[in-house]
């Protein structure tokens, strides 16, 4: 064993035999309290530390834990408004259920403000409510960082910017690059881009896309607005880009709900869509149906990452540890906006 620990006169602690170990104290925990989700090698490997180090559990916390919480959360840093009014999060919710289909774990959504010091969340994590978590759409690599040094059981839906944390997540920039070259393909030259917030590492991938498709056409790719992926948002992004005096004629919107909201501005202002102007969105949400015309825009399958968070963060709780990250395709999805 190269990780040893020298511990005097004081006893050692679960804590203790996790950092041995190398595993999570839940890790420690349900092999002590006979869980079965655990992998063989890892049990052995912590049973191994724990004769070394001597550990014996309080029977009195051991009494509290030898059942797991049977719960995961779905933890969402965003304000309670867009969490009700954004398709992506009820989408990206049923994945997580769809995973414990056949199991009786509870998943829970847990929804924080983006500002929220990550403390709180960590302090959840630690309190003993639930057995794992999901992250979804961070803003910053801030959580990430302080769950990471926690050994919490965690798979964020997103690149969440800390090395050694699982993540599933789509290819953001290929994907923009594609929405780009639709519209370049479409016989737009007069590009503008309405992007996502830019502390999240999703809006700076789809931003990075979009200048790459427009440099390699040898096109300006400045014009651009900044939004909140709200339909609200998308339509202010509109109306300064259209205050800017600068005549465009393709849009690409960072997701689905702004363009609703710039497809609106637009028409208001006399701006036929996609005679004038072409737009494409991201997501294929159902907010993509609520356009006229209906909003070409770009896969997101916000069920699917969330299921595959669930399945990682299933291995991480039996002591494994999955491959990540795991990236999907996106595919451009045609309709009567470009």
């Amino acid at each position: 064993m190269s990780r040893m620990l020298k511990v005097g006169h004081v006893a050692p602690t679960l804590e203790d035999v996790a950092r041995v170990a190398g595993v999570s104290r839940a890790t420690v925990s349900r092999v002590v309290n006979g869980g079965e989700l655990v992998a063989e090698k890892t049990s052995e490997t912590v049973n191994r530390v724990i004769a070394q180090l001597g550990y014996h559990p309080n029977r009195a916390a051991r009494a509290l834990v030898t059942r797991r919480t049977g719960a995961i959360a779905v933890i969402v840093p965003e304000a309670d408004e867009r969490v009700f009014t954004d398709p992506f999060f009820p989408q990206a919710y049923h994945g997580a259920l769809q995973a414990f289909t056949d199991s009786d774990v509870q998943v829970v959504l847990a929804m924080a403000q983006p500002g929220d010091n990550a403390s709180r969340m960590v302090r959840y994590l630690e309190s003993g409510h639930v057995d794992g978590a999901i992250i979804v759409s961070h803003h910053g690599p801030g959580l990430a960082r302080a769950l990471a040094r926690t050994n919490q059981p965690v798979v964020f839906v997103g690149d969440p910017e800390t090395p050694g944390l699982s993540y599933v997540d789509v290819d953001q920039e290929t994907a923009a690059r594609t929405a780009t070259e639709y519209l370049l393909a479409r016989g737009a030259r007069r590009l503008a881009m309405i992007t996502g917030p830019m502390d999240m590492a999703a809006a700076r991938q789809r931003a990075r896309g979009y200048e790459l498709a427009m440099g390699a056409a040898g096109l300006d790719s400045s014009l651009r607005a900044g939004g909140d992926f709200s339909t609200n948002g998308g339509a202010q992004a509109a109306e300064r880009l259209l205050a800017q005096g600068r005549d465009f004629d393709g849009l690409f919107v960072a997701n689905d709900l702004m363009a609703v909201g710039a497809i609106r501005v637009l028409t208001e202002a006399g701006r036929r869509v996609p005679d004038d102007i072409r737009v494409v969105g991201f997501d294929n949400s159902i907010a993509a149906l609520q356009t006229n015309p209906g909003l070409t825009t770009m896969t997101n399958p916000a069920s699917d990452l969330a299921r595959m968070a669930a399945e990682m963060l299933i291995g991480l709780l039996a002591g494994q540890r999955p491959d990540s990250p795991v990236i999907l395709s996106s595919e451009l999805v045609v309709r009567g906006s470009a």
